[in-house]
C-alpha cells in the first residue's frame, strides 16, 4: 500500500467555544509529517502511543508512551515521529480560560512550552478525565459538564505533572542564527499569509538570499517557500473555523492563485478539501 502523506492537523477553537479536544491516531503506513509552527491558542497533547522528538522552547526531547507536551499560545514548535502506529488526545485552550476561570495555580504552572510525564496512578485517573471531557465535548462543548471538566484537568495536570528534562537545552530560540530571522519570524506571528519572496525575506534580515534560504532550513526544517505556503494553509484552515468566509473569499484573501489552486493545495496538506472541512466543523458547531 503506497504510504500517504498526513501533516499536522489543523484544529482549530471555533468562534465562541473555550476549546476542542480531539483523538488522533494513524497507523504504521502513514507517514506524519509536521513543521515548525505556533497557534493562537494553548496545546496539551497527551500520547497514548508515540515514539519520536518534540522540539520546543526548552530544547527537545525524547517522546516515550503516556507523555504529555503543553506549548503556549505563539510558542514555536514542531514534532518529528517515527513511522510507527501512534496515537494522542490534543486539547486546544483559549489562554484566557485559565483567568477567566480563576485557575490562578494552573496559569502559573502553564508559563512555557513542557515536555510532561506522571506517575502511573495520577496518568491513569487524568486519562478517565480525558475520557469523560472527550465525551462530554462531543455531546455539548459548552456546557458546564465540559468546562469543568476542562477544570479538574487542567488542575490535575498542573498538580501531578513532572517536567522532564531536555535532551538538548538549548531550545528553538536559542539556536545561533534565529535571532537573525526574527524580522520574518514576527511577520509569520502577525499575518495571515506573507507575500515576500525569499530575496526579498533575505533582504528584510540583512542576509545574503544563500546564507538566508541555509539558516532558515536548519532551523525550521523545510525550506522557506515550502514555509509560506503551510502558513497561508494553516491560516485558511482557522479562517474557515472562524469566520464566515466562503472558499473563494478565503483563496483571494490569502493571494492563492484561483480558488481552485487553493482548494488543490489544502487537500494535498490536510487530506480533506476546504468544502469537507468547513461541513465537518459545522456539523460539530450544530451538534449540540
Amino acid at each position: 500500500m503506497a504510504k500517504q502523506k498526513v501533516y499536522c492537523e489543523p484544529f482549530c477553537i471555533q468562534k465562541g467555544y473555550d476549546f476542542e479536544i480531539h483523538h488522533v491516531s494513524y497507523e504504521s503506513n502513514l507517514g506524519y509529517s509536521c513543521f515548525m509552527h505556533f497557534h493562537e491558542v494553548h496545546e496539551i497533547i497527551v500520547f497514548e502511543e508515540i515514539d519520536g522528538v518534540y522540539f520546543y522552547s526548552q530544547g527537545q526531547s525524547e517522546l516515550k508512551n503516556n507523555d504529555i507536551v503543553f506549548t503556549p499560545c505563539m510558542e514555536t514548535h514542531d514534532f518529528e515521529l517515527v513511522d510507527k502506529p501512534k496515537s494522542w488526545f490534543i486539547i486546544q485552550f483559549l489562554p484566557t480560560f485559565l483567568t477567566k476561570e480563576k485557575l490562578h495555580s494552573a496559569a502559573a504552572f502553564f508559563q512555557q512550552g513542557m515536555h510532561l510525564r506522571m506517575p502511573v496512578e495520577h496518568f491513569d485517573s487524568m486519562m478517565a478525565q480525558i475520557t469523560w471531557l472527550y465525551q462530554a465535548y462531543e455531546k455539548d462543548p459548552q456546557s458546564e459538564m465540559s468546562k469543568t471538566l476542562l477544570k479538574l484537568l487542567l488542575l490535575w495536570l498542573s498538580d501531578h505533572s513532572i517536567p522532564v528534562k531536555s535532551s538538548q537545552t538549548q531550545g528553538i530560540n536559542q539556536i545561533q542564527g534565529y535571532e537573525r530571522l526574527l524580522p520574518v519570524v514576527e511577520k509569520f506571528k502577525q499575518q495571515a499569509a506573507i507575500d515576500l519572496q525569499l530575496e526579498q525575506a533575505a533582504e528584510l534580515c540583512h542576509l545574503s538570499p544563500s546564507y538566508f534560504s541555509r539558516l532558515f532550513k536548519s532551523i525550521f526544517r523545510c525550506n522557506y517557500s515550502e514555509y509560506v505556503n503551510r502558513h497561508k494553509l494553516y491560516s485558511a484552515a482557522r479562517m474557515l473555523s472562524q469566520s464566515k468566509l466562503s472558499i473563494t473569499d478565503i483563496a483571494f484573501e490569502l493571494n492563492f492563485s484561483t480558488p481552485s489552486h487553493f482548494i488543490a493545495l489544502f487537500k494535498k496538506q490536510f487530506g480533506i478539501t476546504p468544502k469537507k472541512y468547513k461541513m465537518q466543523l459545522d456539523h460539530r458547531l450544530n451538534r449540540s
